[in-house]
């Protein structure tokens, strides 16, 4: 099951990377992974350079589609109302004590497509709101943390149906890699620039300090305001533990808070969101006030319409990001049905809960400080994409307009 012709050089290569800059992993920590089991010899390479980094306890959890499966297709009507709180409750405990947290990616992004969007809506949201011990210390950025991706099988014919299974996981493999910046002998010099780069243009819209964000292109013409002390991030950040991490490798965008009762008119998905081993194509939404109040989709609409449903803040942004049209993975013409890969091909917003790390003196705000500035609870964060090189984004201070992408590109 784990033989694979994929470079083990570049596997080994991703694995470094991952525990050296994703997470520039300390001395002492412990780490925990969730991964995928097919994914196992990224994790052991994984492993291997956590201990050599000085992790004094690395922890994987592995999940698998044939049991997710078997879940669906067998299992009694009221399991699909539960979810581990006690797991998620002893990750929350982790992380408060200061362990590391890796995930890998790699799933196929359609495995649930033939089941009942009714029990997959109910699932997510028991998984939700279990699983918010765990996710309020990655959204408050209390612990260093990363995400990487492998190319699962079944996830690599989807993006490469034309090839055999095993061409298109060596192909998946290598569009992975070269997103990642893993082709280059010395990766971790690759990101040091790359995230120059990304700081310069964060450092700009800092600068600008703009009220709101005006998004106009096809099917889209969305006014986004901006939070209250809002700052926008991108690439490495400090984490409360002071740790300077990379979350997301990889990474193309800068992002930040909008006000999440300062969002009106209509946007466009431009890209498949992937969600949950469904897949939702051609999103059409209208805002008012901040809130959702039309929602369509070409595919998959009853599974969105349940996520919309999930509470109260998931029909409100919890965040704004920019990415040219330019960026490797949008240049690489591949469709990922991935998030962590089709996200930064695009620029794009996120239902539901806010970054507080995304304000000005985040580590010193409350839960009613970042309220008061207009950041969104939720128990969701859902990214989907609505950029490409026909949008055209204003920045709009003291009722100026700031020309801050033109046809896919920043002006500056």
């Amino acid at each position: 099951m784990y033989n694979t012709k994929i470079d083990e050089t570049k596997i080994d290569r991703l694995a470094n990377l991952a525990v050296n800059t994703g997470l520039s992993l300390k001395p002492g920590q412990d780490l925990l992974i969730t991964s995928p089991v097919e994914a196992l010899p990224l994790v052991r390479r994984i492993v291997v350079h956590a201990y050599r980094a000085g992790a004094n306890l690395v922890t994987p959890l592995f999940s698998d589609p044939e049991i997710t499966l078997a879940r669906y297709e067998n299992a009694p009507d009221t399991s699909f109302d539960k979810a581990a709180s006690w797991l998620y409750n002893g990750m929350g405990e982790a992380f408060d004590n200061n362990t590391a947290r890796l995930a890998i990616v790699g799933d196929d992004p359609m495995l649930l497509e033939h089941q009942d969007p009714g029990k997959i809506g109910r699932s997510n949201k028991a998984l939700s709101n279990a699983s918010k011990p765990a996710r309020e210390r990655i959204t408050t950025f209390t612990i260093n943390w990363n995400i990487v991706a492998w190319p699962g099988k079944a996830w690599a014919c989807r993006v490469f149906p034309e090839l055999s299974a095993e061409e298109a996981q060596k192909s998946l493999a290598e569009a992975i890699f070269a997103a990642s910046r893993v082709n280059n002998a010395n990766p971790h010099e690759m990101w040091k620039k790359h995230n120059e780069n990304l700081k310069q243009k964060s450092s700009w819209l800092n600068s600008m300090d703009f009220d709101f964000l005006h998004y106009k292109g096809p099917g889209t013409d969305l006014k986004v305001g901006l939070a209250k002390n809002h700052e926008w991030m991108g690439g490495a950040s400090k984490s409360q533990n002071g740790i300077t991490c990379n979350p997301n490798i990889p990474s193309e965008e800068v992002f930040t808070t909008p006000h999440c009762l300062k969002v009106d008119g209509h946007v466009s998905s431009t890209k498949p969101l992937s969600h949950q081993g469904s897949l939702i194509e051609g999103i059409r939404v209208e805002f008012k006030e901040g809130k959702i109040i039309n929602a369509k989709a070409d595919k998959g609409e009853k599974v969105f319409n349940k996520v919309l449903d999930s509470d109260e803040g998931a029909r409100r942004l919890g965040e704004v990001a920019l990415v040219p049209d330019s960026s490797p993975i949008s240049q690489s013409n591949i469709l990922f049905y991935n998030t962590l890969f089709d996200e930064n091909a695009a620029c794009h917003i996120a239902l539901g809960q806010c970054y507080s790390k995304c304000f000005k003196n985040f580590e010193s705000l409350t839960n009613d400080d970042i309220k008061s500035f207009g950041g969104n609870s939720s128990m969701i964060h859902i990214d989907w994409m609505i950029g490409s090189k026909d949008i055209n984004i204003d920045g709009i201070k003291e009722n100026n307009l700031i020309p801050v992408f033109r046809n896919g590109e920043w002006v500056n």
